[in-house]
């Protein structure tokens, strides 16, 4: 093979080798979940038992509903917290504070989340001694997630406010609308895209993280990770690779339908008006 042949072909072997890098590990996840036996080297043959191991593992089942619940939640919470923070340092200028708090909001994206757990553990221990609440459990676990992805959520959020054409904003100020008015009807309904990308992000954070959940949780309260991660410090469970390929099948579907909804959006927005 001559060397121009290898020049024109050398990006499409090391994209191949990437992806397999990558996704060879989950193939063979997902085809172990179907092994007859408990051994993690030989398939030996075809078998629904560890699915059925995990519908009866009360332990993955609670964990999941925990995790989903606690997504649910921090996603909506560091969201929320995440356009109000977006909005101020992009549309109110150079306020007084506005580079410490805009650091404040940055570091959980550089900082380890051991530090961040750990953190957020004295945090609360303190306050519970001192006030008596919040205990370690569900709450603290939302509320550490919140911050954790809040921070990212930020990050999406402030690149479509400053991409944003300020004129339709003016354009209802100068109609009639109040500030508040424009800001539910015209700004957030423009961002639309860019909050559900933010939220989706901020989900997978708090349903996949482990490190703050470890540090956060309280008696009896265990999310999917969690009790994964116990699993696999104690050796070999098929059970885990059904929980992680029912996971990866949830996730694919979700992002397949969002990307599907976004293009179609995207070929809507590029069509001329009629008429």
């Amino acid at each position: 093979m001559s060397l121009a042949w290898w020049r024109q072909h050398f990006g499409k072997f090391w994209l191949a080798g990437v992806f397999a890098f990558f996704y060879l590990p989950l193939a063979f996840l997902v085809v172990f979940s179907f092994n007859s036996t408990r051994q993690d080297s030989v398939f030996t043959g075809f078998s629904l038992r560890w699915y059925q191991a995990l519908v009866n593992d009360s332990r993955l089942v609670d964990g999941f509903f925990l995790s989903l619940k606690v997504a649910l939640l921090s996603a909506t919470l560091g969201t929320v917290l995440a356009t109000m923070a977006a909005y101020a340092l992009v549309r109110f200028g150079a306020f007084r504070g506005r580079t410490l708090f805009n650091a404040m909001l940055s570091s959980p994206l550089v900082m380890p989340e051991v530090i961040i757990g750990m953190s957020l553990l004295l945090l609360f221990v303190g306050m519970e001694r001192l006030l008596g609440w919040p205990e370690r459990g569900t709450l603290t676990i939302v509320l550490g997630h919140a911050l954790l992805g809040m921070a990212y959520a930020s990050v999406v959020i402030q690149s479509r406010l400053k991409d944003m054409d300020r004129s339709i904003e003016e354009a209802a100020l100068d109609l009639g609308c109040r500030p508040f008015q424009v800001f539910f009807l015209v700004t957030l309904p423009n961002m639309s895209q860019a909050l559900v990308a933010a939220w989706l992000l901020t989900f997978t954070l708090s349903f996949d993280d482990v490190v703050v959940s470890e540090f956060l949780s309280g008696p009896g309260v265990t999310t999917l990770p969690q009790v994964i991660f116990n699993y696999a410090r104690r050796g070999v469970n098929p059970s885990i690779y059904a929980a992680a390929s029912l996971l990866m099948l949830v996730v694919t579907i979700a992002v397949v339908i969002y990307g599907v909804h976004t293009a179609r959006q995207a070929r809507l927005n590029q069509r001329p008006p009629s008429g």
